[in-house]
């Protein structure tokens, strides 16, 4: 926390930190949900028709979703997603 406040003082890693906000919350997010739903990353997957190791880049960050298989995973936790601008 107190290395984190420092770190974000620095202009170059508070911009880098600012343009990751969105894909960690995600990423969150999405762990949180399948977490809470009680279900594994291959049993996510199986419900919505996809690889294990597609939910696995989607968690680490190694992909860049689409909006469509935000919304199958999302569906298959029981949720959905919510888009905003502001």
């Amino acid at each position: 926390s107190e290395f984190k406040k420092k770190a974000l003082k620095d202009p170059e890693v508070r911009k880098a930190y600012d343009e990751l906000e969105t894909e960690y919350a995600i990423i969150t997010q999405v762990i949180g949900k399948r977490l809470k739903a009680g279900m594994t990353q291959k049993q996510l997957a199986q419900k919505i028709g996809t690889k294990q190791s597609a939910i696995s880049r989607l968690e680490s960050g190694n992909s860049n979703p689409s909006i469509n298989f935000l919304e199958k995973v999302a569906r298959g936790m029981g949720a959905k997603v919510s888009v905003s601008l502001s």
